[in-house]
């Protein structure tokens, strides 16, 4: 088996789990608030099964910014892909937003603002931390 794929796998299974204690935690907190809240045994079951499936894809995804043959380019377009679709599909199949097109492309938006604020702090943080190494090794 290819090394990327053991180590998406590996990524995956050790922080699959968090999803589903995120879920919880915000049920929790959803039902706290005093507004009326309840959930069915599927919602409940869908909820859990898809936080799973998201954050294990979130932990393993990261894998792709680690291919040294592949172009940066590419590693974002197969990050970003993989995050917006495992998002997309776990909130459409929660219903935590509507199937409307006009809703999607919002959240596309949205998603893919945050996205690249996040990625351009992560790549600024990462140059700043290097060249104060390279420093240190001159």
């Amino acid at each position: 088996m290819n090394k990327y794929v053991k180590e998406f796998l590996h990524r995956g299974l050790i922080f699959g789990g968090f999803g589903p204690i995120i879920l919880g935690i915000v049920y929790w907190i959803i039902s706290t608030s005093g507004a009326s809240f309840g959930l069915s045994g599927f919602e409940t079951f869908l909820g859990i099964i898809s936080t799973y499936l998201l954050a294990f894809l979130q932990a393993g995804a990261s894998v792709f910014n680690q291919i040294e043959h592949w172009s940066l380019p590419k590693s974002l377009l197969c990050h970003f892909s993989t995050l917006f679709v495992a998002y997309s599909l776990c909130y459409l199949g929660n219903t935590w937003i509507p199937f409307e097109p006009a809703v999607i492309a919002i959240f596309f938006a949205i998603f893919t603002a945050i996205y690249f604020v996040v990625w351009i702090t992560v790549y600024l943080s990462v140059r700043a931390a290097s060249k104060k190494f390279n420093n240190k090794l001159k």
